[in-house]
């Protein structure tokens, strides 16, 4: 028996909507796996998967290994941090360089009968070029006695002159892989000279209880400014360091400094400076 034909069409749509159910539910089940079921507990509430580095498995796998992009980030920021803070330190201890010392000095060519020996306080701060080369700001303090005929001829008891500089100085480090080495150095900048003549007075001096005291008190004085001069030669020995890597030196070395400065009068011929400053100090 034939089937009406009102019922073709029926069938026709039947067959055609049961065929489309299928294929929407093997697409649904083959796209149903969430991150949040395969995966728990590797994002925070709110994150989406979309914020992560996927490490998948060559064939992708079903477990994938998931990173968080913000730890990503973090970490790779600690090694910018811990690389730009070794830079730091790397460039403090190989490309500054410093040092400080003190010694004694000594008059030399036509200045002996116009000043006697005395001390001396050296600082300097730069920078290492190289090994071998580096460039030192230095300041020096230069503190000597006045000859006893000079302070006579002034009508004064005492006296003392005093050099203070502010100067730029090349320093070449002739054997810079050796712990012990040579060097030469030397160069010029701003010197002023002050020379004073003193007389002793009772003073009034008070501690825990008052009394009559002595000092030396300043009955002239005269200054001047000019440019100077100085050329040096020096030895270092490192110390510390396991492999001789140390930047930390000794160092003994002797300058001649040469100023143009006035004279004490006139007519004296008074007219330069010269001295042979010898330090002794710590330079790294």
């Amino acid at each position: 028996m034939s089937s009406p034909r009102w019922m073709s069409p029926m069938r026709r749509v039947c067959f055609l909507s049961v065929v489309a159910i299928l294929a929407a539910s093997i697409a649904s089940a083959q796209s149903s796996p969430s991150t949040n079921s395969s995966a728990p507990g590797l994002f925070a509430a709110g994150e989406s998967s979309s914020a992560a580095l996927l490490l998948a498995d060559g064939d992708g796998g079903s477990l994938p290994s998931l990173i968080p992009l913000h730890a990503a980030s973090a970490a790779a920021g600690g090694g910018a941090a811990g690389q730009a803070d070794h830079g730091w330190k790397h460039k403090v201890s190989n490309d500054f360089a410093f040092e400080a010392g003190g010694g004694f000095n000594a008059p030399i060519g036509n200045d002996t009968p116009v000043i006697t020996w005395g001390g001396n306080f050296t600082v300097g701060a730069g920078l290492h070029f190289s090994k071998r080369i580096s460039l030192l700001a230095e300041y020096q303090f230069i503190g000597d006695k006045l000859p006893g005929a000079l302070i006579a001829d002034a009508g004064a008891q005492g006296g003392n002159a005093h050099i203070w500089s502010l100067t730029l100085d090349p320093v070449i480090d002739l054997l810079p892989k050796h712990n012990n080495s040579v060097y030469v150095t030397g160069g010029g900048g701003f010197y002023r000279k002050l020379t004073s003549f003193t007389d002793p007075e009772e003073v009034e001096e008070c501690y825990y209880f008052c009394g009559i005291g002595v000092e030396n008190v300043t009955v002239g004085h005269f200054s001047s400014n000019q440019g100077g001069v100085n050329l040096g030669l020096g030895f270092t020995h490192r110390i510390g360091g396991v492999y001789g890597d140390s930047k930390t030196k000794l160092f003994a070395e002797a300058r001649y400094l040469f100023l143009e400065t006035p004279g004490v009068n006139q007519t004296n011929g008074l007219g330069t400076t010269e001295l042979l400053p010898v330090t002794l100090g710590v330079r790294w």
